[in-house]
């Protein structure tokens, strides 16, 4: 008789978080790593937000708020999702917590039981299928190709709703692969939740303002507004305001729901940081002319890496709209033996190997749900990526 849940048999550590604490170790044996694991920006949170910060400090907001999140910054993301999404929100309709991951965390305990169906597009974040086993329900994986640009169709989630489906989990831009959805190509999956007016759908909207070129995000609720009173959607300081570590997310749905989350959250953590909601305040409300640039940032650097990997040999590399992701595909490496003797059979052991011969870390595409493939975050600067990918290259180059 084993002392633990049998909850955790259903689940599994993070590959990614194991990643990054691989190289952690391995930089502070003294290796030169190159770390391509971590999603979350290189650079530091601006600095009129790290004041908002302080000044909560000095004025002493250290104290418990409410549960799910002080007014003032449920009013700010209410005119955000106002400004940015054309959606119409109360404060009584919005919860903040420690980080988006708790929010849809809350979100899934609140409301699934037993047998419940949760449709997830693959690749997927390497926590929304073990969100869902916690919670008791039952993840669906829709697998989507690279022949599709890791994309879904409409026929797809048609034919993965069933009476027991009662969430849509939808990311866009996406992690792992960057992938962002069209109006036209959203429309065309809301058009087929419209139909099915027991799937609800949640959206991870985490990457909005990290769209490029002629890319223009949008968000389910907003592209098809029947779908307004079962639409949970979801979203964060995190990655566009470079806070992942003051963690602070949020989310706007149906009243009832938010009450459900708060409930969950009253009994688990309480309060997101006083002092990063009051940060998170200073960045819904502060100036955002530096999010374009930011993104053009990223731009570049999403275009350095795209070459630069097709550029290597077995290694097919599509270039996405948006986050800081590539997902390329390493099919030509399958099979093949590395210079150090290390016959390639699945990307983890691509991955694993191309670490151990370059000391570039990677993220192998199982822990997403879609192989052969491996994820770069390209949340580094030029100097890392161009020497990263060289080796990348020339461990390519050896295998035979």
């Amino acid at each position: 008789m084993t002392f633990l849940s049998a909850t955790l048999n259903r689940v599994k550590p993070s590959p990614t978080i194991a990643v990054t604490t691989k190289a952690a170790e391995l930089k502070a044996a003294g290796r030169d790593i190159i770390a391509l694991g971590a999603g979350e920006p290189d650079f530091d949170t601006p600095e009129h937000i790290q004041k908002a910060g302080q000044q909560a400090i000095s004025e002493g907001k250290t104290r418990y708020t409410a549960v799910d999140g002080v007014p003032e910054l449920k009013e700010a993301i209410c005119a955000k999702f106002q400004r940015d999404n054309d959606l119409s929100y109360e404060t009584a309709q919005v919860t903040v917590g420690t980080g988006g991951k708790q929010v849809l965390y809350n979100a899934f305990m609140a409301t699934l039981n037993a047998g419940d169906e949760v449709i997830i597009p693959a690749p997927y974040w390497v926590s929304y299928p073990d969100m869902v086993l916690l919670a008791g329900g039952t993840p669906v994986i829709v697998e989507a190709t690279l022949e599709n640009s890791f994309k879904i169709t409409a026929e797809q989630l048609r034919n993965a709703i069933t009476p027991q489906t009662k969430w849509f989990l939808f990311n866009s831009p996406s992690n792992p692969t960057g992938a962002g959805y069209s109006w036209d190509e959203l429309k065309a999956l809301t058009d087929i939740l419209v139909e099915n007016p027991h799937v609800w759908i949640i959206t991870d909207d985490m990457y909005e303002h990290l769209a490029f070129g002629n890319f223009k995000f949008c968000t389910p609720a907003q592209v098809e507004p029947r779908l307004y009173e079962r639409s949970l959607t979801v979203n964060g300081v995190s990655k566009a305001y470079a806070m992942t570590g003051w963690r602070i997310g949020y989310a706007a749905g149906p009243e009832e729901l938010i009450k459900a989350m708060r409930k969950v959250q009253s009994q688990s953590t309480s309060n997101p940081s006083s002092i990063g909601q009051y940060a998170a305040l200073e960045a819904l409300n502060g100036p955002q002319d530096f999010l374009a640039d930011n993104a053009k940032l990223f731009q570049r650097r999403r275009d350095l890496v795209v070459d630069a990997l097709n550029g290597c040999p077995g290694i097919s590399c599509p270039r996405p709209e948006g986050a800081f992701y590539v997902y390329p595909s390493i099919a030509g490496c399958i099979g093949k033996t590395s210079a150090s003797g290390v016959k390639i059979e699945t990307d983890e052991d691509f991955a694993t190997a191309l670490l151990e011969e370059t000391g570039v870390a990677v993220v192998f595409g199982a822990a997403f749900g879609v192989s052969p493939n491996f994820r770069v975050s390209y949340a580094t600067s030029d100097a890392q990526l161009t020497e990263a990918c060289a080796r990348i290259k020339v461990f390519c180059e050896g295998l035979s």
